[in-house]
């Protein structure tokens, strides 16, 4: 039974690392048998008639044993790390078999270099790999040499696809340890995030919070003082008490709004992230990523709450293969500059019932709350749908124009937009 951690992990594979469970163990030891479907000629070389029982005997049982030495050289490496000398011992081993198995039973054995040259490059460091795989494919030409009937290919069938499987692992580790790399730096970017916010948290609520208290608790040693001789005196206290706690508890509240406010940067990184994952073609405007100046935060988070509600509808709902996202600004008849976010689409269009659901109804209020509004309808050229979030801005600025920018995806069809 799978956790919802292993289900939602990215890297299903384990690339590179140990598998968690018997499953992965299962998958990855399919995935690594299945190259040994490479040694269906040397095989096939040994169950032929006319083959000596003592060349047979020798053929399996080197084969046998290669292979148990690949095997484990690769799933040790897999599971844990390896101790130099068993790495460089089976490696030799590997080696060894291989000129020995091809030497005297044919050119088919030579496939043996490629599995030996695979796995230098899988366990070996890169100083070491870059002279072992040559070093390999090396052995490989001598061998092959002493065959005439292959001399004129050998070096394309055998020598070329060593080199290259050799250094194309080599590739494929560096890779692996990039990933993990930037994934471990990855988490310890939002552990820091997260304790950052847990620093400036605590040092928000300290300022807040911090005088507030003390003035209360200095005005509730003078007001016990007072009493119960001078009672005017210590109700004037406790009044001026009740009016810092009030204050104290709207600072606290405005902080905790702060902090739970939508920013537009947020939202859009999630918009992305949900239409690369419905397979919509996101067409981002620059001015939606620019820095929005002028644009208070009670007006910026109701365009947050927009966008999430307008890309929402559009991966749930629209069936669209593409998504348009905009921010421009436009003047009334009032005087007034307002800022408009457009989601537009290609998708089945407006529903056939007019009314509202509860998400463009409670959208609605929001922008109502901000001093903006909402509009709904066909997209452009009446295709689609459009939804447009105005709220007004603080001040004027520079119109926000700019090409579109797409981010490709892939249709829920499967073919690229």
């Amino acid at each position: 039974m799978e956790t919802p951690a292993e289900r939602d992990d990215p890297n299903p594979m384990r690339m590179g690392q140990a598998p968690r469970n018997r499953r992965q163990a299962a998958s990855k030891t399919m995935w690594t048998a299945l190259w040994l479907l490479y040694l269906a000629d040397p095989v096939r070389q040994l169950v032929q008639p006319g083959v000596s029982a003592v060349a047979r005997t020798w053929g399996s049982g080197g084969l046998a044993l290669f292979v148990s030495a690949y095997l484990v050289l690769v799933f040790r490496h897999m599971w844990r790390n390896l101790t130099r000398p068993l790495m460089y011992g089976v490696l030799a081993l590997l080696l060894a078999l291989s000129v020995a198995l091809s030497w005297t039973l044919g050119y088919a054995w030579l496939v043996l270099f490629i599995f030996t040259s695979v796995a230098s490059g899988v366990v070996l460091p890169w100083q070491h790999s870059r002279w072992a795989i040559p070093l390999t494919t090396g052995f490989l030409l001598v061998v092959g040499a002493r065959y005439p009937e292959i001399r004129s290919y050998y070096l394309f069938a055998y020598g070329l696809p060593a080199l290259g499987c050799g250094f194309m692992m080599v590739g494929v580790q560096h890779l692996i340890h990039t990933t993990l790399e930037l994934r471990a730096a990855r988490q310890e970017v939002a552990r820091l995030a997260a304790n950052d916010e847990r620093l400036r948290l605590a040092r928000d609520l300290h300022d807040l919070l911090g005088h507030s208290l003390s003035l209360i608790t200095l005005k509730s040693e003078l007001a016990g003082r007072m009493l119960p001789d001078r009672p005017e005196d210590a109700a004037r206290q406790v009044a001026d008490i009740e009016q810092v706690s009030r204050q104290a508890l709207v600072d606290v509240r405005e902080a905790v709004t702060g902090y739970r406010r939508p920013r537009l940067a947020v939202e859009l990184a999630g918009a992305r992230a949900a239409l690369r994952t419905a397979g919509v073609t996101a067409a981002v405007a620059p001015a939606v990523e620019a820095d929005h100046h002028g644009l208070a935060s009670d007006q910026e988070g109701a365009l947050a709450w927009a966008l999430r509600e307008a890309v929402t509808n559009v991966v749930r709902h629209s069936g669209a293969s593409r998504c348009e996202l905009l921010l421009t600004e436009e003047g009334e008849a009032d005087e007034r500059r307002y800022l408009c976010l457009a989601v537009l689409d290609d998708g089945a269009g407006p529903p056939r019932t007019r009314q509202d659901g509860n998400g463009l109804s409670g959208l609605r209020e929001r922008l109502a709350l901000a001093d903006g509004r909402l509009e709904t309808g066909p997209g452009p050229r009446g295709r689609g749908f459009a939804l447009r979030a105005y709220v007004p801005l603080g001040r004027t600025g520079p119109p926000a124009a700019g090409t579109l920018r797409e981010e490709t995806g892939t249709h829920p069809a499967g073919h690229p937009t």
